[in-house]
């Protein structure tokens, strides 16, 4: 089924004056990089979307996902090591649940579908693609509920797409077209709130809405806007999740102001903090600018007892160049921002 929503109100506040003062609810804190990945060697806008895989077994280690929208899906070891790349085309976002993970292939406009193996050597594998049926997937998460994997996919024209996996056979993985939303305008980021029977989607000239994707008469509410100056601008990109006991934290990256954005993940998603990434206390890891795609767990990983926060960064140091993806302790966000 189908439902479209006409949001007019979503320039709400955009035409203020551009050389007023900004006046943010927090103040803005600084938190250093631990680890950055090897970099996707060359000239270009190539790294975009990470995605972190928790291990559930002591005899394999936990991974890091990577696209690189000119060529395929990079696999990261937590030290930064590149351990695999996948030959599979243009993939724009990756997003993981279990042992399954999901991109979207612009190359050959479809959803890439992944699973996590047991083999260290060779740890992800392809195991096939839905075509879908609109033009340049751009934007996936992957959420697990009752009823199995569903994969979100966003596009420039604000559509965004539900397909529901079969996932009776790992090697044969099929999906089919179960609903769809229209928002107004360009989407990038989402994230599945399976807790909540929500997904999180980023409007990147708006904000941040969430929308109950299994009701079918449900329509898109507000997180935050861009207008209503609580951090966010233009572009909205990557949002993820941190779970936590008393709800945890919704992450967004602001990228025209090299910044992140934490909500309560909870109703009403107040703001809690705003911080940007430095570069580290020696400055062998430089600072994060212009981010596109992010991740984030609250499981306890090798030198993240507390979480970690994934980002991609435009430039290694210089925008474009080298890009690749920064580790950050999720202690010093929580600290820095005085969360619980």
């Amino acid at each position: 089924m189908t439902r479209a929503f006409l949001l007019t109100s979503t320039l709400l506040g955009l035409s203020a004056c551009a050389t007023t003062p900004e006046i943010l609810p927090f103040e803005i804190q600084r938190v250093p990089a631990a680890v950055e990945t090897a970099p996707m060697v060359g000239v270009g806008d190539r790294a975009d979307d990470p995605a972190i895989w928790v291990s559930d077994s002591a005899d394999q280690p936990s991974l890091i996902l990577g696209t690189n929208k000119d060529e395929g899906l990079h696999v990261y070891a937590l030290s930064g090591e590149e351990l695999q790349f996948l030959d599979v085309g243009a993939v724009n976002n990756v997003d993981i649940r279990g042992r399954y993970a999901v991109a979207s292939n612009d190359e050959v406009g479809a959803l890439s579908w992944f699973v996590i193996s047991r083999n260290v050597s060779e740890p992800v594998l392809h195991i096939g693609d839905t075509p879908v049926q609109s033009v340049e997937p751009y934007g996936v998460c992957l959420g697990q509920d009752e009823a199995g994997l569903v994969a979100a996919i966003t596009y420039k024209d604000g559509l965004v797409e539900f397909w529901r996996a079969d996932q009776s056979k790992d090697a044969d993985i099929r999906a089919s077209l179960e609903n769809t939303v229209q928002l107004e305008s360009q989407l990038e980021g989402c994230v599945f709130d399976e807790t909540q029977d929500l997904i999180f989607i980023g409007e990147e000239a708006f904000g941040i809405w969430s929308y109950a994707y299994r009701e079918a008469d449900a329509e898109p509410q507000i997180v935050d806007s861009i207008a209503a100056s609580n951090g966010l601008v233009a572009d909205v990109e990557g949002v993820s999740i941190y779970y936590a006991p008393d709800g945890g934290y919704i992450v967004a990256s602001a990228q025209e102001a090299d910044r992140f954005v934490v909500y309560d993940r909870l109703p009403p998603h107040a703001p809690r903090g705003i911080f940007t990434i430095t570069e580290n206390a020696d400055g062998s890891i430089d600072a994060v600018s212009h981010t596109d795609g992010l991740d984030v767990v609250s499981s306890p990983l090798p030198g993240y007892p507390q979480g970690l926060l994934v980002v991609q960064d435009d430039g290694n140091p210089d925008s474009g160049v080298d890009q690749n993806f920064k580790l950050v302790d999720w202690a010093l966000i929580k600290n820095a921002l005085n969360l619980e």
